[in-house]
């Protein structure tokens, strides 16, 4: 089920934490190789992604989702856990099937003779199994085979690889490598010296070859005892090396090509392959990781089903049949756990690793703050958790191959810059499989020589040609360009089957060291593509990433050059993000503006749910009064931005009007903010379970009060919960509940130092609406109208604080009476250079005044045709200034103001940074119980740091009282005794007093010296005298010297 909540048949209202399905698994069973049957056998729930096709609101429309208490525009996509939703993060891994040229010199470290050049390819299944095999350039000139099997590291010497694959003779082994490098005798000899290598090891036929493989690998395999050498290492081959291909020739053929590039790579002759760059990237899908640990977990499952049937026979023999499987079954672990973990963790629990480069941070949870927020979860890239903690900057760089897939400008400032993109608005994800069977036949008929034919002209003179990873045959040079025009033309027409998102990569031969030449064909999921418009058919093509290099792409019809531009984009704002895209003229501000814009739009209050009754989030933010913008992008019409709108058009003016807007400070109309400008809530959800209460009684406990109770009689129902629509003050009764054996009521009060409202209480049970009601939830929603150091933007990044509510009488006013919401400080433009927020102005007022809507489509006006000329043009249509501005007087004195004011109305966002939620105070409070000092924490009523550097601005001053103050007497100031002969600060102590006299008069004595004359009361912080007790502890003395 996948609303949060839910009602049985009864009406009952149920609470849904998880949304999961029932897995069951058909095992098919044969003892010595004779079918047994089938058992059908749950293995566990695993979680579904809500709109899936097993999800109950698959496929319904508007209509039936509001029925089903919903959102209207619900899209799915996210996952439910713990009452979350988790959306499954997308990774960028290595292009899948695609050897690439490396150099890493920590490679030198794995062997003697190792060299820092290698060539490493991510083999994917069609299943999508993963993993990573390398192949590494030795000193010697020969080559090794780098694969990994449950996270250890195996090596092969290249030559037993080919020769175990197929059943060649050496010399047709030793004429596949050197094809088109005969005349480079050191190769030559380095293959020769690969083959002798083998033949030294006594194995001269495959057969011998798989028997010595088997035999040194097996110990680490864990396989059967009954599995021979031979089967041992099939094992290798079919698990570990080029997995994505399962014809062994094929492998061979691969294998041979993947040791040509590197052996040029290692001479020059071919440049290294950037594992930065998007060509030689894909994605990592939400599908594609499930099934791998789902994969993974079933094959756990079957190794502990393994394990439980040998612990019983080591105990008594028993017979294998039907009923005692079942009963080894039952005794395994689901998967249903393993499952809950990832997703609520984000952490990946795997023995092989799943081919991937980490193991933590693959869940986010979804945060409905706005739906811009919400909308950029499915839209966002991550290069991984590993990349950022690494001192190189490389990862980070935005690299020209990015253009037109990830957004330039949406990435967060700070730690993850770099590592955290965004998808442009048309970039897409290829997730379907196609069949590529009828290709190779295709590729023959095009004149492609099949691999294992001969060309016509010399092998030097031709390309290979590999189909999603496999070596399919060569191709003359020639004749590549029409080969590779003529599958584009089947691409775009949908002639002979061929994928409409294939990839077709011509790396043509240059003569310098550039990438490895070749014809490659992909048609693999995971790819990155997007729609441009070839300009010979006229017609809309998908191209991806590592095509895009190799094209002439223009992005301006005016930038198309005959005979040489290829394609056109279909509107010049494509490469942009659907955040970025959201910014009105964007094009007109300085990039850095623009990326602050893209962060800030996800921290803006608006109305990201229309259903937020039905719903339990922890948080929510309501803005009350959101209004659709005057001037705003095209983008924002198509993504249906006006249902969930993020802000106010408001009046601005740009003047330095009293000193209370200094840096970045704004001053907000009174009269405005009494009229409901920017007033918003916060919705608060508190979960009570009754059922974790165990100490108090368990399922004695029930929600209630005492009859009669005169201390919450009047502020709590009857059902021990607060009235619908109550008010709460700080320390007023929240709710009551009782233990019915013994009659005890417990009553808890209301934490919160904010007044709320409680707006809505739920009763829930469990997931299947079966259980008794010991949950509730109640909603408080708390009023927050802006106040003085709430935070406000811009959609420009523009950013401020509200550091004045100025009355009306007191604000300037144009001639016809016009009283500004906000003044903006004209200090924010000059150095920020957000000129787009000017013209935005201008269009706002225009906008305002001839009751229309403008679009501010970035890349819409040129130098030619400019935005100042247009909106100037219809500003003067409506009597207004061209240049936006207008004589304004003072509201203080009335007198005219000297220079022209800018007036416009700018759209503006209410920011979730509210000092209700930041301020913090302190006069006294908690102390850490070892060093006395007032501990941190706003929650806990701490105190802020006064840290080093703080104390240097003081001494800088020269206000040493002040600091004694901070430092000493406002933090863990205490009094010591110290005895001024022999220095100690340990032995004073008080003396025991005498059985007759009164305690007051005990005094302190040194246990070393004995004397009381000798003590001196000195003030010294509390944790002096811990230092001093740690010393001590370690057989350090200190001894203080005291002057009067």
């Amino acid at each position: 089920m996948c609303s949060y909540y839910t009602r049985n048949e009864k009406g009952q209202l149920s609470f849904l934490t998880v949304c999961v399905v029932s897995f069951q698994v058909d095992i098919s069973w044969s003892v010595n190789d004779i079918p047994q049957g089938t058992i059908k056998h749950p293995v566990g729930f695993v979680p579904i992604m809500v709109k899936s096709k097993l999800c109950n609101l698959y496929n319904l429309s508007p209509q039936e989702l509001i029925q089903h208490h919903e959102e209207e525009e619900e899209m799915g996509g996210y996952f439910i856990i713990n009452g979350l939703e988790k959306v499954i993060r997308m990774l960028i891994m290595p292009r899948r099937n695609f050897p690439l040229a490396m150099t890493r010199h920590k490679w030198k470290n794995r062997g003697p003779g190792f060299t820092e050049y290698g060539v490493v390819m991510h083999c994917v299944k069609d299943e999508h199994s993963a993993i990573n095999m390398n192949l590494h350039y030795l000193e010697n000139g020969c080559v090794m085979v780098n694969f990994i099997f449950q996270k250890e590291l195996f090596f092969l010497p290249l030559g037993f690889a080919l020769k175990a694959l197929v059943n060649f003779t050496d010399y047709q082994i030793f004429e596949e490598l050197v094809k088109d490098k005969k005349n480079d005798t050191f190769y030559v000899n380095c293959v020769t010296e690969m083959l002798r290598a083998v033949a030294e090891a006594g194995c001269y036929t495959q057969q011998n070859v798989l028997e010595y493989l088997g035999k040194s690998f097996r110990v680490k395999l864990n396989l059967p005892e009954w599995y021979s050498n031979e089967q041992a290492a099939d094992f290798i081959f079919n698990k570990c090396i080029c997995i994505h291909l399962t014809d062994r020739t094929e492998k061979f053929y691969l294998l041979c090509m993947m040791t040509r590039k590197l052996c040029a790579f290692a001479k020059g002759e071919c440049m290294e392959d950037n594992p930065d760059s998007l060509m030689n990237q894909e994605v990592l899908t939400a599908g594609q990781l499930f099934l791998m640990f789902l994969k993974e977990r079933l094959e756990n499952w079957l190794q502990s089903v393994k394990f439980v049937l040998e612990k019983r026979t080591e105990k008594a023999d028993i017979n294998i049949n039907a009923d005692s499987l079942m009963k080894a079954f039952n005794m395994t672990t689901d998967v249903t756990k393993s499952f809950e973990y990832l997703l609520a963790t984000g952490n990946l629990r795997s023995k092989t690793g799943l081919g991937m480069l980490q193991d933590s941070g693959l869940c986010v949870v979804g945060d409905k703050l706005n739906f811009v927020r919400y909308l950029s979860h499915f839209r966002c890239i991550h290069r991984g958790s590993a990349f950022a903690q690494m001192r190189t900057t490389t990862v980070r760089k935005l690299l020209p191959e990015s253009w037109g897939f990830l957004c330039p400008v949406d990435t967060p400032d700070g730690e993850p810059c770099g590592l955290m993109n965004h998808m442009t608005a048309v970039c897409e994800i290829v997730t379907e499989m196609v069949p590529v069977t009828d290709l190779p036949p295709l590729l023959c008929a095009l004149g492609v020589v099949p691999i294992d034919a001969t060309p016509s002209r010399p092998y030097a003179e031709c390309y290979r040609v590999l189909l999603d990873g496999a070596v399919v045959g060569w191709v003359e040079w020639d004749l590549a360009p029409q080969v590779a025009e003529a599958l584009r033309r089947f691409k775009i027409t949908q002639e002979k089957r061929f994928p409409s998102r294939a990839e077709v990569v011509l790396i043509p031969m240059t003569g310098k060291p550039s990438l490895y030449p070749g014809l490659f064909i992909f048609t693999t999921p995971c790819r990155m593509v997007r729609p441009v418009k070839n300009l010979l058919y006229g017609r809309k093509e998908w191209i991806g990433t590592l095509e895009q290099v190799f094209m002439n792409v223009a992005t301006m019809e005016s930038d198309v050059m005959p005979g040489v531009t290829t394609h056109q984009e279909l509107f010049p704002h494509s490469i942009l993000s659907v955040v970025a895209n959201l910014i009105p003229f964007s094009d007109h501000n300085q990039s850095p503006r623009n990326m602050y814009q893209c962060q800030m739009g996800k921290q803006t209050m608006g109305f990201p749910v229309y259903n937020y009754k039905d719903r339990s989030d922890n948080k929510l933010y309501l803005l009350h009064t959101p209004q659709s913008p005057l001037v705003r992008p095209r983008m924002y019409d198509y993504y249906g931005m006006d249902s969930y709108p993020v802000g106010t058009n408001s009046v601005v003016a740009v003047i330095s009007y009293s000193g209370y807007d200094m840096e970045d400070a704004m001053i907000v109309n009174k009269s405005s903010w009494e009229r409901g400008f920017a007033y918003g809530s916060v919705i608060k959800m508190e979960s009570i379970d009754l059922s974790l209460k165990a100490n108090r009684g368990g399922d004695n406990l029930v929600f209630g009060i005492r009859p009669g109770d005169p201390n919450v009689k009047e502020k709590l129902d009857a059902d021990g919960l607060p009235f619908v629509g109550s008010i709460l003050q700080p320390g007023d009764p929240f709710y009551s509940y009782m233990n019915l054996n013994t009659g005890e009521t417990f009553t808890v009060y209301y934490q919160n130092k904010e007044v709320g409202i409680v707006d809505n209480i739920k009763l829930c049970s469990n997931d299947r609406g079966t259980g008794k009601f010991k949950k509730a939830c109640i909603t408080v929603r708390v009023p927050r109208n802006p106040t003085v150091g709430d935070k406000f933007a811009s959609r420009h990044g523009q950013k401020g604080i509200l550091s004045q509510l100025w009355p009306v009488e007191d604000m300037p006013f144009t001639e016809n009476g016009m009283v500004p919401d906000i003044l903006f400080n004209p200090h924010g433009f000059p150095s920020r250079m957000t000129i787009g927020m000017l013209i935005e102005s201008m269009a706002g007022k225009s906008a305002a005044l001839h009751g229309a809507y403008y679009d501010a489509t970035p890349f819409t006006f040129t130098e030619k045709n400019s935005a100042l000329k247009y909106f100037g043009e219809t500003l003067v249509s409506a009597g207004y200034n061209f240049f936006g501005t207008e004589k304004m007087y003072s509201g203080i004195s009335g007198v005219e103001l000297e220079a022209d004011i800018f007036v416009g109305v700018v759209y503006y966002q209410r920011l979730r940074h509210m000092v209700s939620d930041k301020f913090q105070v302190r006069t006294t409070g908690p102390r850490d119980s070892v060093t006395n000092q007032p501990i941190k924490g706003r929650n806990v009523e701490g105190g802020i740091r006064f840290g080093e550097m703080e104390r240097d601005a003081l001494l800088a001053h020269g206000t040493s009282f002040l600091l004694h103050d901070r430092l000493f007497s406002c933090s863990d100031g205490c009094e010591a005794y110290v005895c001024t002969s022999c220095g100690s600060m340990l032995s004073p102590l008080l003396q025991r007093p005498p059985p007759s006299s009164v305690a007051s008069s005990r005094r302190y004595s040194c246990m070393l010296c004995g004397r009381m004359d000798t003590i001196q009361i000195i003030p010294v912080p509390h944790v002096f005298r811990y230092f001093l007790a740690e010393l001590a502890a370690m057989n350090i003395k200190l001894r203080l010297t005291l002057e009067q």
